[in-house]
């Protein structure tokens, strides 16, 4: 006998008491409107008299008339001048690596073979990390460490930085039209590679920008240094009318190979990767009609109070006082609160009304009644039609997906951005925005939830609006060239 089915009936039917209650709790207003606003209609067409002799017996005299829209005029412009300006992200380039600085796992290996710098057990370790890391074979590292042995020097540092950071910048110039002495606001993000000139000191030089141009340089700040420098440039915009501001976020790997056999130091050489991003953001009004997105929300967590967050990770010296990165094995569960952090403030702001009611329910519930029941997670799903989420290893990506309840397509961006480039440090949430656009998903109306850790240690959130309906390229273009929905690249 073959074997007896389990009744779907409960669940499914549990499922469409979810919709049904999620659509009334939503559209509670409408339901309550509707009825009114129906009884006051059938009352003016039932007794239309009234109304007249309403009407008639008010007496308005010139000084009340001009007294009146005076007023509304007033309230008006007081209205529109204290609202935040709106910020609108018009276009933005990703870098994409040279065929020559490809990095199979194969010639990762050999040259981890062929250095003095590693023992056995080293070499092996590296192997096994990569082979459960999520990265592909397509990867790339900067010419300086193709070289046996690898020799960086601040000249090797600076030109990775211009081929990264230019190649970027030329590409956005492209795309958006935009001319260097339109450039109002300039922020340049790169954690572990600060020189003197600063980055974004280098880039004005290049461009010969404006002489009063804003230029920031931010560096020590990590993964999520991106959405820190997005936070920035919006905060610059509400206070600097009409202007556009270009963030640049990338990560120099060159001056930090780490040649030593502690192992907590030899994931960063497993996991990063080259990659850079240059985005164009505007509050002109004009721009609006082309831009892609409009900017809803920033928010930042910052657990560097704690010291087990504060040091987990850490750029030290190992034992035989070579420099690293060491990642701490907290690290996972220390990323784990202040994702929890995060959510507790941004939930509020983008949650329909009936998740937090459930989520309102449960915790009451559980502080009145029973503290063992398990806590109500609120479907994000609910709030965003598309995930971003930071690629800094398979394990991070396999955490969210696991904890919010996402499914495989909301994750599968940034999957792929971690496959084809590694993790490229802050600007790999624009790898996995370009991913979804260059597969024709994203549509006017939808929304993007970003999501980025850094060192510190920090969790920052960015919502986005779509402006227009994004179609999919008819050729392979761009840095991500994504060809299918899965494991391969067109390059």
């Amino acid at each position: 006998m073959p074997p007896i089915l389990p009744d779907f009936s409960s669940s499914v039917k549990l499922k469409y008491v979810k919709l049904g209650y999620q659509y009334l709790v939503n559209h509670i207003l409408t339901f309550l409107l509707l009825p009114t606003m129906a009884a006051i209609v059938i009352e003016v067409v039932r007794r239309p008299e009234q109304i007249v002799d309403l009407w008639q017996s008010l007496h308005f005299d010139l000084v009340q008339i001009l007294f009146s829209s005076l007023l509304i005029v007033f309230v008006a412009t007081v209205y529109v001048m204290s609202r935040p300006r709106q910020v609108f992200l018009v276009d933005y380039a990703c870098f994409k690596p040279p065929v020559t600085c490809r990095v199979p796992f194969s010639t990762f290996m050999e040259h981890s073979t062929l250095l003095n710098h590693f023992d056995k057990k080293s070499v092996d370790f590296q192997m096994r990390i990569l082979e459960r890391s999520g990265l592909g074979e397509d990867t790339s590292l900067p010419p300086a460490l193709h070289y046996i042995p690898p020799n960086p020097n601040m000249e090797d540092a600076r030109a990775e930085a211009e081929l990264v950071i230019f190649s970027a910048m030329d590409d956005l110039f492209r795309k958006t039209g935009l001319k260097p002495k339109d450039v109002d606001i300039l922020i340049v993000n790169c954690s572990l590679f600060s020189p003197t000139p600063s980055l974004s000191a280098m880039v004005i030089n290049k461009y010969k920008m404006r002489s009063n141009i804003r230029s920031f340089n931010l560096s020590g700040m990590g993964c999520s240094a991106g959405l820190i420098s997005v936070d920035l440039a919006r905060d610059l915009l509400q206070v600097h009318p009409n202007s556009n501001a270009v963030v640049v976020s990338t990560e120099i790997i060159t001056p930090n190979w780490y040649a030593g056999n502690q192992r907590s130091m030899l994931l960063p050489n497993c996991l990063f990767r080259m990659g850079g991003a240059a985005i164009l953001l505007s509050n002109r009004r004009r721009e609006r009609s082309r831009a892609k997105y409009r900017l809803v929300h920033v928010v930042r967590t910052h657990k560097g109070a704690d010291d087990r967050a504060y040091k987990c990770v850490y750029e030290e010296e190992d034992s035989s006082g070579k420099v690293g990165i060491s990642l701490s094995k907290d690290l996972m569960a220390i990323a784990g609160e202040a994702l929890k952090s995060n959510i507790t403030t941004i939930g509020p702001l983008v949650l329909p009304a009936s998740e937090q009611l459930l989520f309102l329910f449960t915790l009451i519930g559980r502080k009145v009644f029973n503290p063992k029941w398990k806590p109500y997670i609120p479907d994000f799903k609910q709030a965003f039609e598309h995930f971003c989420i930071h690629a800094g290893g398979r394990a991070v990506i396999d955490e969210l997906e696991k904890n919010l309840q996402l499914s495989a397509e909301h994750v599968e961006a940034s999957r792929m951005t971690l496959h084809r480039f590694g993790n490229t440090s802050s600007s790999s949430l624009w790898y996995e925005l370009n991913y979804i656009e260059s597969k024709g998903r994203m549509k006017r109306g939808d929304r993007v939830w970003q999501i980025a850790f850094g060192s510190g240690f920090k969790c920052n959130s960015a919502v986005w609006k779509c402006n227009r309906t994004i179609k999919a390229p008819s050729t392979v273009h761009g840095p991500t060239a994504f060809t299918s929905t899965r494991f391969t690249f067109q390059r």
